[in-house]
């Protein structure tokens, strides 16, 4: 897989570029946010491995810069700031996952080989590529979602989300299952990492019109119609 490192510590930089060429990828290092985000807005890459602080550009304006262009390449933030302010703010820019410095190789790899495991499209298999739950529609070919006439943008991670809940419509999923099927890793079960995209998720489908997204109580969130 092809991988761009953009970090402007040299020593962070050339260690995690160094553990993801052992790990079999290929990977361009560069140490500003202009020179990352010039290469990711140009080049074809399988993952972004971005500082948050960054000289020229900083990296939740990379992330912001790449999403309104309609890029969907996974973002793994790694940042100095862990505070929980800080990873909502990485999150709600567009990363799908954000990892606190310092932090051990094993994770930083198992990581990176979550995010690399992108769902395939199972047409062959009768999958459905078209899901539908009242005047909700998701359409996985075109990557388009509508809420009646109204078209809905939504960021790779909250995309999967909202597929994954529309799969189980009229179901309740609990956040390990959440974590499990769309984040394919298994975070602190602690994480709000769900409430974050759940919350984004409410604000851009049920805005002006009836919820379709419901939380269950101590339990996890049900997508229907009803709220029981």
């Amino acid at each position: 897989m092809r991988v761009l490192v953009v970090e402007d510590e040299v020593n962070t930089r050339e260690f995690v570029a160094r553990a993801l060429r052992e790990a079999g990828h290929k990977v361009e290092a560069v140490a500003s946010g202009r020179d990352g985000l010039l290469l990711a807005s140009s080049e074809p890459y399988d993952l972004l491995v971005l500082d948050r602080m960054l000289p020229q550009v900083d990296g939740l304006t990379i992330v912001r810069t790449l999403r309104a262009s309609n890029s969907n390449v996974p973002v793994l933030i790694l940042s100095a700031l862990g505070e929980v302010d800080d990873r909502v703010a990485g999150l709600r820019a567009g990363s799908d996952d954000y990892l606190i410095k310092p932090f051990a190789l094993t994770e930083l790899l198992a990581r990176v080989e979550a995010l690399l495991r992108r769902p395939r499209v199972a047409q062959d298999h009768g999958e459905a590529t078209a899901l539908r739950v009242a005047d909700l529609e998701l359409d996985r070919l075109k990557r388009l979602v509508r809420r009646g006439e109204r078209r809905i943008e939504l960021q790779p991670k909250e995309f999967a989300l909202l597929e994954y809940l529309m799969r189980h419509r009229d179901q309740v999923v609990t956040r390990t299952m959440l974590l499990e099927g769309v984040w394919d890793y298994h975070f602190d079960p602690k994480t709000n990492v769900i409430d974050v995209h759940i919350s984004n998720l409410r604000q851009k489908v049920d805005r002006e019109a009836r919820p379709l997204i419901h939380t269950v109580r101590g339990v996890g969130y049900r997508l229907g119609l009803d709220a029981n």
